[in-house]
């Protein structure tokens, strides 16, 4: 854990990372499921980022095999990466990517309720509370005119809409442990071992689910090959790696405000690349989505007035 507060740069250079970055992987994903089996696509991308950055603190002198750092991280990468990312990767096959960023978004909700340790400063904050509700409202409205199925069929997008609510579940309940139980090492070999672990599970899923027997490299496309890269360098080590170090330095309700600002990137995406417009109820989510953010972090000063006062009078 962080002996120390970290610069206020530092701290912002991260939620940009993990607010644009990871608002840009839900349209990356969809291209790259589109040509990989969704447990082989998982395998690579975690194995590649974890090995590089595995690499990486090596040739920095780091200690990377301390057996306890290696167990909390496996199970805050299981929780986090296989299950939590993995449910989001199989559904993308199935239905919008909007949709899954509306259910996703209700991350903020879930560490609200199980952060056991904040409750006392989240349950009492009239910020936290209204501010997260207002969040999940405003991302709801932002997309609800893009949720129809990629795929025909009732019952295809109603099982896949109840498998994808576990996922903002297992990701808040990763992100808790992965904030309380930090292990001995940086938050670089945690984060590397995390991937690591998460991308052997995938690659067992796939040997079992015959995603590596019906596999063939050359059956994939230039822009699925593209999208994995960009998953695996920026998705992958940039963004989990600044999401793992903010759970350290951030309230969870906090750090979790990615689900809330990831569906704006991806709108911004969609008018960028995509030649959709934005409507007005879009940009009424938006104003509604920027407000729910600025309520969840400003109860941090609003329950410390005297503080506030003391700083500004030196």
């Amino acid at each position: 854990m962080p002996t120390a507060r970290p610069s206020k740069l530092l701290i912002v250079t991260a939620y940009a990372t993990v607010y644009i970055i990871w608002g840009s992987t839900y349209f990356f994903i969809q291209k790259a499921v589109d040509e990989f089996p969704p447990a082989m696509m998982g395998a690579i991308r975690f194995l590649m980022a974890g090995i590089i950055m595995l690499l990486w603190v090596y040739f920095k002198g780091e200690y990377a095999f301390d057996r306890k750092t290696i167990i909390r991280a496996g199970i805050g990468g299981l929780l986090l990466l296989f299950v939590g990312n993995g449910i989001v990767m199989y559904v993308e096959q199935f239905i919008s990517s909007a949709m899954v960023a509306i259910i996703v978004s209700a991350t903020p909700i879930w560490f609200v309720l199980f952060d056991k340790p904040a409750w006392k400063t989240n349950l009492r904050s009239p910020g936290v509370i209204l501010g997260t509700l207002i969040g999940f409202g405003g991302v709801v409205l932002l997309l609800s005119e893009q949720m129809p199925s990629r795929i025909e069929g009732t019952a295809v997008s109603w099982a896949s809409i109840a498998l994808l609510l576990f996922a903002p579940l297992s990701w808040a309940l990763g992100s808790i442990y992965s904030k309380y139980n930090p292990g001995n090492a940086s938050v670089s070999v945690t984060t590397a071992w995390q991937m690591i672990i998460a991308g052997m599970f995938f690659l067992l899923l796939a040997g079992s689910n015959g995603a590596i027997a019906n596999f063939t490299f050359e059956n994939v496309g230039s822009q699925a090959w593209l999208s994995l890269i960009y998953l695996i360098f920026f998705g992958s080590i940039a963004g989990f790696s600044a999401y793992v170090w903010l759970l350290q330095v951030e309230p969870t309700a906090r750090a979790g405000t990615y689900a809330y600002v990831n569906p704006i990137v991806a709108v911004l995406m969609g008018m960028l690349l995509a030649d959709e417009n934005i409507s007005s109820r879009q940009i009424l989510g938006l104003a509604i989505i920027l407000g729910s953010v600025l309520l969840i972090n400003m109860q941090n000063y609003l329950r410390k007035p005297g503080r506030m006062i003391k700083q500004s009078a030196r």
